[in-house]
């Protein structure tokens, strides 16, 4: 068993954070696992990442740069960085070891690509 059970985002835009997200976490290996009216999520293993449009959402969208989860960092490939950039992400750094991407509702995916 891994460190991680499951990271869920809250997001505002569910079809959105789905347009993204979703061949990001299939080009890491991850497989869909659940779909419900509010949320979907995929699975890697024992690990899973759920986003979720709640309606107990606050307004206000994510903001990494305050207090909470400033990103999430994935082991990964160039092949997912791709599948990301072709899903609408933005680089915000690349240091050739790893790439941090920048969704369209501000969440930050680092993908460690080296070793």
């Amino acid at each position: 068993m891994g460190l991680i059970h499951h990271v869920e985002l809250w997001v505002d835009d569910l079809g959105l954070a789905e347009r993204q997200w979703g061949p990001v976490l299939l080009a890491l290996g991850c497989e869909p696992f659940q779909h419900w009216e509010h949320g979907r999520s995929w699975r890697l293993g024992d690990s899973y990442v759920v986003l979720e449009q709640s309606p107990a959402l606050l307004p206000g969208g994510h903001q990494r740069l305050r207090a909470g989860l400033n990103h999430l960092a994935v082991h990964g490939s160039r092949d997912a960085v791709a599948a990301a950039l072709g899903a609408g992400w933005q680089v915000r750094v690349d240091t050739g070891e790893a790439v941090h991407l920048i969704d369209a509702q501000g969440f930050e995916l680092e993908v460690v690509c080296g070793s």
